[in-house]
């Protein structure tokens, strides 16, 4: 007897996410890992992966769908529409403080492509890329599963972009201000 099909709880998370970043004042990032499935300006991937603001201020008629993250941004001053399929999705977090899920990339099975009633299926290698044949971007493959930690504070000065500092770091100290005092008027 076969189960009914579920859909992924990817998208359901990715959405929950969004949603708690934007509550909360931080700015939501996408880590993507890019292969010809995904339509990203090539010119700022690295390392097969880009990471993207998602936030209100960087996008424009952002759509967190169950199979794409659609979008249109700015880059270099040019817009651009953006296309990511969520399966290749590994991360979404706040820029601010590093806090958020990552995914394992789906590298086994089927890959589905298109939108609507024009979806196919395409079948995957574990050892490749999903379709460009390139070798896998992620150890997920090889069995080991992607595990979300917290940033040590040596990596949110980086994140913040500040240098990093190896000495220990304290507070900043709050600046001197006199004690106020009230004047009594007649």
């Amino acid at each position: 007897m076969n189960a009914p099909a579920t859909m992924s709880t990817r998208p359901y998370l990715i959405r929950a996410l969004y949603e708690w970043c934007t509550d909360n004042g931080f700015t939501p990032y996408v880590a993507v890992s890019v292969d010809n499935t995904v339509q990203v300006p090539r010119e700022y991937v690295k390392n097969n992966e880009i990471v993207l603001n998602i936030g209100f201020d960087a996008t424009s008629s952002l759509t967190l769908g169950n199979e794409f993250i659609e979008f249109k941004a700015r880059f270099g001053g040019a817009a651009r529409e953006i296309l990511i399929p969520i399966s290749r999705v590994i991360a979404i977090y706040a820029r601010e403080n590093g806090q958020g899920m990552a995914f394992p990339l789906e590298t086994s099975g089927e890959v589905n492509v298109g939108t609507g009633d024009g979806q196919i299926s395409l079948p995957v290698n574990p050892a490749t890329d999903a379709v460009s044949g390139l070798p896998a971007a992620s150890d997920a493959a090889d069995g080991k599963i992607m595990q979300l930690v917290e940033n040590p504070p040596e990596m949110q000065t980086i994140a913040k972009g500040k240098k990093e500092n190896p000495g220990p770091s304290e507070p900043p100290k709050p600046p001197f201000r006199p004690r106020p005092s009230l004047k009594r008027v007649k």
